[in-house]
């Protein structure tokens, strides 16, 4: 692995870094931006094709109104201001994977501006990140590099991604740490998988984020030089290469050096950053509007029918869910992971008899069993229906909490639901009121002590009592007839 030398924290304390994202989303339709070629990931090289996508002479685009409506609701859903009419553009540039010798884009006229994403700081206090733009455009092809006997001489074309859907969401150099941009694309990504425009696997290429990245004495007005950092494949990657990258910089500047205007690819085997091309001089893509493509409207009847399909965001829900279920912040962030998962458990919360009770099973019981055998929430053995089942037994003293957790353990380690456990190894609850009193009658001939402190005014001793009982019980009193005939029985 390269090695940088290290900096002092004094060093570093000196600079302040300044990132700006800009992230590339495919968007989830049917078909291409432009043709009828479907938008789907993989299948044979060049097959995914027609002479729209290919750039043949005389083949016209005819715009994709599905992509329009994707791209207004991942605008809104980042606080944007939709622009009524936007044009598309010609970004004039030569590169073999893209046949037509320009990509169909927004430049001066995007469809949407001035948004904002709420991520939180270092300190964890909340922090607005500005959204410069969100704009249309379509992807290009895939250069194959390897993969292939005579990989090392020849350079493949794959042309099934070319006039696949994006939008380009642009940030304000807001961002001022590498764990900001975590934060950042953490909440976009959570925040496009609810409106459903994109599936966000980075993996598959659907999400791209390109950071750039530049340092200045803290106090100076001008920003520093920027160096673009290209094509990271995930968010803990991005943030490495953002680390690194901000060391680098303030290393070439604290040397006497002076930082290059370029574009950088992250390499992780190595843990760097290295140069890809120049940027001294910038790109001149000679845009001018798009003549095959009238200005596109979108009025407000139409925003209108978008914005209905728009669902209700994770951070309202968050709120929402707290206020309605009486649950913490943190059972909500567990609960509201992906809105399918959401969906699932206030689908099944309205049928409990604690919706409260069902979210603390989750967070305490469900997803600490689910981390210890390497599981998602998605894969667990125990449904949701079968937590509000937990649940409802537990709220009406049907089950204690020991019984509850032999109950579930059996259920991972059988990787079975809970109801049927349950009806196979229901525990024989003892709810004879005289079989009770006895136990209780002994725990307390037993104690005088804290039978004394009970009655001295120290009521919170009850619980040394209700445990030895349910010991003594081995766990099988009900619950709730045992608190109350305990403190009947101090109290008399």
């Amino acid at each position: 692995m390269a090695t940088m030398t290290a900096l002092s924290p004094a060093i570093l304390a000196k600079y302040q870094p300044v990132i700006g994202l800009e992230v590339h989303v495919q968007l989830l339709t049917a078909s291409k931006a432009f043709c009828g070629c479907v938008n789907q990931y993989g299948g044979e090289p060049n097959t995914h094709v027609c002479p729209t996508c290919l750039g043949l002479p005389g083949a016209l685009p005819v715009l994709n109104r599905r992509a329009v409506e994707f791209a207004v609701l991942a605008a809104k859903a980042v606080n944007c201001e939709i622009r009524e009419t936007s044009v598309f553009s010609r970004k004039n540039y030569f590169y073999p994977d893209s046949p037509k010798g320009y990509q169909i884009s927004q430049f001066d006229k995007p469809i949407a501006e001035n948004g904002w994403i709420d991520v939180l700081d270092a300190a964890g206090a909340p922090k607005r990140i500005g959204v410069t733009r969100l704009h249309m455009e379509e992807d290009a092809g895939k250069s194959i590099h390897d993969g292939f006997a005579d990989s090392a001489s020849r350079t493949y074309i794959d042309l099934n991604r070319c006039g696949t859907p994006l939008v380009e969401i642009v940030s304000e150099p807001d961002l001022r740490s590498a764990d900001e941009v975590f934060e950042y694309l953490t909440k976009l990504k959570e925040i496009l998988l609810y409106t459903g425009v994109s599936d966000c696997n980075m993996e598959e290429g659907s999400l791209r984020c390109d950071a750039n990245v530049s340092v200045m004495l803290k106090g100076a007005k001008e920003y520093g030089t920027k160096a673009e950092v290209k094509n990271v494949n995930s968010f803990r990657y991005i943030r490495s290469a953002v680390e690194y990258e901000i060391e680098r910089q303030i290393g070439v500047i604290e040397d006497g050096g002076r930082v290059v205007q370029e574009s950088r690819l992250w390499n992780n085997a190595e843990g760097r950053t290295f140069s890809m091309r120049s940027k001294e001089q910038a790109h001149d893509y000679r845009y001018f509007p798009e003549p095959d493509l009238p200005p596109l409207v979108v009025g407000a009847a139409w925003q209108a029918e978008i914005l209905s399909m728009l669902p209700e965001l994770p951070e309202a829900r968050r709120e929402r869910m707290i206020a309605e279920y009486e649950i913490t912040a943190q059972d909500a962030a567990t609960l509201t992971a992906t809105r399918e998962f959401a969906d699932r458990f206030e689908a099944a919360a309205k049928k409990a008899k604690s919706p409260k009770r069902v979210a603390n099973l989750i967070q305490s019981e469900l997803t600490m069993r689910l981390r210890l055998a390497g599981l998602e929430l998605e894969q667990s053995p125990v449904s949701l229906e079968g937590i509000v089942m937990a649940a409802d037994l537990a709220e009406s003293g049907e089950l204690s909490s020991k019984m509850l957790k032999q109950l579930l353990d059996t259920s991972f380690a059988e990787s079975k639901d809970f109801p049927a456990v349950y009806e196979r190894d229901k525990p024989k609850q003892i709810s004879d009121v005289a079989a009770i009193e006895a136990m209780i009658d002994e725990v307390i001939a037993a104690n005088p002590n804290q039978v004394a402190q009970y009655r001295g005014g120290k009521k919170t001793v009850a619980a040394f009592f209700v445990g030895n009982v349910m010991r003594l019980s081995k766990g099988q009193a009900n619950p709730a007839m045992l608190n109350e005939l305990v403190v009947k029985k101090l109290d008399s």
